[in-house]
């Protein structure tokens, strides 16, 4: 296999085309039908296409013709002949080619495609996709893969429900393939119609418009790309190519109209960039000039309504008046700034404003501003301090009063709810952790209540004008205080009497839980045990169920005691329950069994056990008759198989043994057929023990290693055998009687045979036989030797049989005295004559010979124009032919 080097290795740098990968049919059948598809969109071009890409391919003609329609170059001429060399040379001229455009092809050479090969072939078309389709494909500084998925990203971005990340599962719902349609010919697909549930539609929608308005053929099957967990990679890559292709020229006429529009636009744009800056700085400017006297203005008001509304205005002017102004001086700069930016880079002259409106007047008129903006700040917080003095106080009060009353709403309702008395042990743990938290709570709003008391007192020292109501309202709050100190105590002792109690019920419900979940489990277990249908298939395992179900019996005494304990756990809670008037709240939290259910799967395991033994004790007789006739069946397998390998092994010796006659061998084996058929009845007997075991489901036999398809096997090819070489002998008697074969030569060849028969199976290989030949002093050439085997091994098996062995040498034999035996022969029949006639070769020769000849003579006629009569080049061209002579 050739292997081809260059610049860039196209099958380690994708890293994608895996040969094991190819095994998975469907994406086999994916890239076929992709590949196929893009080749004949290129080949059509030169008028031709293909249908099978392993076979159109494997002569090479097609494959330089899609190199030179895809590259625009000519190729080295093609080789015409159809031999297997010819094709070679078309595809490694093609192979050359691809490796020329910097391509390194591994492990793919032209044998291989001329061979036919799937996996290479598809490998193949995948590197000239790559390097022809997919390599030149540049975006953003990528190229590749990854520049056509980038691509695919930015085209599909606008559109809903795609997202393309890869090359296989991001296209399955064919949004994607209409996405990109939409994106440069909107006109061909209502992409608000389509369905992200529907990928049926919207795949075949984006075929058949990619095929009849793009030019670009279908490559993909929407039923395959839906069926398949993870669509082939190649081929949607290969038909994602195609619609760049077929947008990439018009984009880039589109970029070229934008470029020139850009450059006009950016004119205009800074021409009113300019205008704006204009404007806006003066309306800046006199906003400035008329603000400042406002803040500078620092006349007092007399009440504190005015300061507040005065507060207010000013909040005003920070909150609504101010921030545009803001938001004003940022765009100034910036436009300013982007103006002198986008003037540099175009190579115009910088910007320069009117006298006085320089961004650094603005930046002076603005610090201005800001500083009386600060001093009216500072006035006007002083003043409003100096007049909420005396309102602080009073309204401190109020806010913590509100605060804490608002806290003791409910809570003596809370404190004397009797909950606790239906409460479960976990709620009643609950309710005593809340009730913890709540006197945590209680102890903190301990100290709000000494400020209240506080700020009133404080009150009253500096004469406010509501104290009287101050007083009443402080008053109020420190009585219901000692009130709550009092509930709160009474709950917790409540709360705390009640959690022992149940805490007593719950010990005897985890209890109860624990014994009954894995005693219900073990019944549970019995019941399905003992409910089982059992297969065995043997004597010894129905005893090892029996021998079990005895052992399970003898459990159940201490099985009913562990029963009789769990009841009495739940006697004992009803009795806690009865004594102490507990109002339970449910059943037992652990657990789901209760007693009823535990009697009732009891009684049911005690009803199966019976039942289960009756089973086992018809089983087991089951199985014991079932070991009567496997013993039945080996005790004949065990003498019949034997006996069929002995008389194998004996037939072979035969074979190849020289003891007598061929008539004599003959006549034995035919003794040997008939004892072989008269143990049939044996054979048959077998088969109907066979058909009782079948019919008894019996699957093994331990008894013998003979199975009735081994007996039927070996017998059938002990027949075959026995017929086999009687037919051998016979055949080596017609050749023998043929060709004129002594005794003596055959048992020769004989000897000859079975010594280079090394492996002693009755045939000799082709290099046993050359070795044979060798010996005998042949001379031979690798041609001669071909020659040989052609006769003596007509069907090309490489192996020699002895009756071909027998025809050869025999014919060789001949062959050095066929001419004078014609002469001889000729001379006796003809005597003084120079013809011979028909009724003397019937008188000379024996009757089937004699007919023989006469039958080869009609063609002939003999001098004088006598007819039926020969002269001797007709006799022997009657009797040998003409090649033979």
């Amino acid at each position: 296999m050739e292997h081809y080097d260059g610049d860039v290795d196209y099958m380690q740098q994708e890293d994608d085309w895996d040969r094991d990968l190819l095994l998975d049919p469907a994406w086999e059948k994916q890239q076929r039908k992709t590949f196929t598809a893009w080749c004949n969109s290129h080949l059509r071009k030169a008028g031709t296409q293909i249908e099978n890409i392993e076979e159109d391919f494997r002569d090479g003609l097609k494959l330089m013709l899609l190199l030179e329609v895809i590259s625009g170059e000519r190729l080295a001429k093609p080789e015409r002949g159809k031999m297997r060399v010819h094709k070679i040379s078309n595809v490694n001229k093609a192979l050359d080619f691809i490796a020329s455009k910097g391509v390194k092809l591994v492990s793919i050479g032209a044998e291989e495609i001329v061979d036919g090969n799937a996996k290479m072939t598809l490998g193949m078309i995948w590197t000239i996709i790559l390097r022809f389709a997919i390599q030149d494909i540049s975006v953003e500084e990528t190229s590749a893969k990854e520049g056509l998925l980038l691509w695919c990203q930015r085209k599909t971005a606008p559109y809903k429900n795609v997202n393309i990340q890869n090359f296989h599962i991001s296209w399955k719902d064919g949004l994607g393939f209409c996405a990109l349609i939409h994106r440069h010919r909107p006109e061909l697909i209502d992409y608000g119609k389509l369905r992200k549930d529907d990928p049926m539609t919207n795949l075949n929608t984006a075929f058949d418009v990619a095929e009849k308005y793009l030019d670009i053929p279908k490559m993909l099957d929407a039923e395959d790309i839906i069926s398949t967990l993870r669509p082939d990679e190649k081929a949607v890559m290969t038909y994602v190519s195609c619609y760049y292709h077929a947008f990439s020229g018009k984009q880039k006429a589109e970029t070229a109209a934008n470029r020139i529009c850009k450059v006009l636009a950016v004119n205009q744009e800074n021409e009113q960039l300019m205008e704006d800056y204009e404007k806006l700085a003066s309306d800046l400017l006199e906003w400035i000039r008329r603000t400042i006297p406002w803040l500078e203005n620092r006349l007092p008001e007399n009440t504190m309504q005015a300061m507040q509304q005065k507060l207010e205005d000013f909040r005003d002017y920070r909150r609504l008046h101010k921030p545009p102004k803001v938001q004003e001086k940022c765009q100034l700069e910036i436009n300013f700034n982007t103006l002198q930016t986008k003037l540099r880079l175009s190579n115009r002259p910088a910007f320069m404003p009117s006298e006085g409106k320089m961004v650094s007047d603005i930046n002076n008129a603005w610090g201005n501003l800001e500083g009386a903006e600060k001093g009216y700040e500072e006035w006007l917080l002083n003043e409003i301090r100096r007049l909420e003095r005396l309102d602080h106080l009073a309204e401190k009060f109020r806010q913590k009063a509100a605060i804490h009353e608002a806290w003791t709403d409910g809570k003596e309702d809370m404190l004397q709810k009797r909950d606790y008395e239906t409460a479960s042990l976990s709620e009643i743990k609950a309710l005593l952790k809340k009730h913890e938290a709540f006197e945590s709570d209680l102890a903190a709003h301990q100290d709000r209540v000494e400020q209240i008391a506080a700020i009133a007192q404080e009150l009253n020292e500096l004469d406010y004008y509501d104290s009287p109501s101050v007083n009443a309202r402080c008053q109020r709050i420190c009585d219901q205080w000692d009130a709550l100190g009092a509930l709160t105590q009474k709950r917790s002792e409540a709360l705390q009497r009640t959690e022992k109690l149940l805490e007593t019920i719950d010990q005897l419900y985890l209890e109860f839980a624990k014994r009954a979940a894995p005693f219900n489990n073990w019944m549970e277990g019995a019941m399905e045990d003992l409910q089982d249908t059992f297969i065995v298939h043997t004597i010894e395992e129905i005893q090892g169920l029996s021998t079990a179900h005895e052992q399970f019996k003898a459990t159940l005494p201490e099985a009913d005691k562990e029963r009789q304990a769990i009841l009495g756990i739940h006697n004992e809670i009803a009795k806690i329950v009865q004594t102490y008037h507990v109002n339970m709240a449910g059943t037992n939290p652990y657990t789901t069994i209760n007693p009823q259910e535990i009697n009732t799967k009891w009684d049911k395991v005690r009803q199966l056990v019976p039942q289960r033994d009756q089973a086992l004790i018809e089983e087991h007789a089951r199985q014991q008759n079932n070991e009567r006739l496997r013993r039945q069946f080996a005790n004949q397998a065990n003498v019949i198989g034997p006996w069929i390998q002995t008389k194998m092994e004996e037939i072979g010796r035969i074979s190849i043994e020289m003891h007598g006659t061929l008539e004599d061998q003959l006549t034995h084996l035919r003794q040997y057929e008939k004892s072989i058929v008269n143990y049939k009845p044996k054979i048959d007997q077998l088969e109907g023990d066979h058909q009782l075991i079948q019919e008894a489901l019996i699957f093994d036999n331990k008894h013998t290693n003979y199975t009735m398809e081994h007996i039927r096997v070996g017998w059938e090819q002990l027949l075959t055998t026995i017929a086999r070489t009687i037919n051998e002998i016979e055949n080596q008697i017609l050749t023998r009687d043929a060709k004129g074969i002594s005794q003596e030569q055959l048992n020769e060849f004989r000897a000859s045979f079975n010594h280079f028969d090394r492996k002693r199976t009755g045939i000799m290989d082709a290099e046993d036989f050359k070795t044979c030949l060798i010996s005998m002093g042949y001379n031979l050439g690798e041609n001669e030797f071909s020659r040989i085997m052609t006769v003596v091994d007509p069907n090309r098996m490489g192996i020699v049989t002895f009756q071909a062995f027998i025809d050869f040498m025999s014919r060789e034999a001949a062959d050095t005295d066929t001419a004078d035996q014609v002469m001889a022969s000729f001379k006796v029949l003809a005597g003084d004559k120079n013809y011979i006639l028909a009724d003397e070769l019937r008188r000379e020769l024996p009757p089937d010979q004699a007919e023989y000849c006469i039958a080869r003579m009609a063609p002939y006629t003999g001098p004088d124009g006598v007819p039926g009569a020969l002269d001797y080049m007709s006799f022997s061209t009657a009797l040998y032919g003409e090649s033979d002579l």
